[in-house]
């Protein structure tokens, strides 16, 4: 696809999945099997646009620092759009989404931090960004089979969550882990 997109400018590339990851957040905010099923779609546009810009700047050689750039801002804004739908709308409950947004922040910013003090970007840890998409996906398909319409919580009594909470459960656990991963990681990077 990339190679019969060379005319096209990346970074309208990553505009479209910018947009597409803002409707997938006003989505999942509004709920609903329609809305829902609209939320999972745009995520995997969104997902694919993201993949799509940089290949396209590598295969037309207009790769550079600012498209770079651009590209990271903007996969930060869709993190916050995809998760603030869910943490605001009738799938989980705020402070869920509020710890997985946290834990999705703190891992990107780990990433950069390590490139900040000189010891080059960091992508490793327990969960990606790419492993992100894939579960909000999984996430969202499991809730528009279960429950579209929100309600139906899975667990024993105070530890009882909806599908796609729970996944948002995963996030906040798992992407503070990565967050600490990163940070312990950076920390032995420096010469004593």
């Amino acid at each position: 696809m990339a190679r019969h997109l060379l005319n096209v400018n990346p970074n309208t590339v990553s505009w479209a999945g910018l947009v597409s990851a803002l409707g997938a957040g006003l989505c999942f905010y509004q709920g609903g099997a329609g809305f829902l099923g609209a939320a999972v779609i745009l995520v995997l546009v969104s997902s694919y646009l993201d993949a799509l810009d940089g290949k396209i700047a590598r295969l037309a050689n207009k790769a550079s620092p600012r498209g770079d750039f651009l590209d990271h801002v903007f996969d930060r804004y869709a993190d916050v759009f995809l998760l603030s739908g869910v943490a605001l709308g009738i799938y989980c409950q705020l402070w869920i989404g509020l710890v997985a947004l946290i834990g999705v922040m703190l891992t990107s910013y780990m990433g950069t931090q390590a490139q900040a003090v000189g010891q080059g970007r960091r992508y490793a840890g327990i969960l990606g960004r790419a492993d992100r998409l894939v579960l909000l996906v999984v996430g969202g398909v499991i809730q528009l089979i279960v429950a579209p319409a929100g309600g139906v919580a899975w667990g024993a009594s105070s530890v009882a969550f909806q599908p796609l909470e729970w996944f948002m459960v995963v996030f906040a656990v798992l992407g503070n882990l990565t967050a600490i991963q990163r940070a312990f990681a950076i920390w032995r990077g420096f010469a004593p």
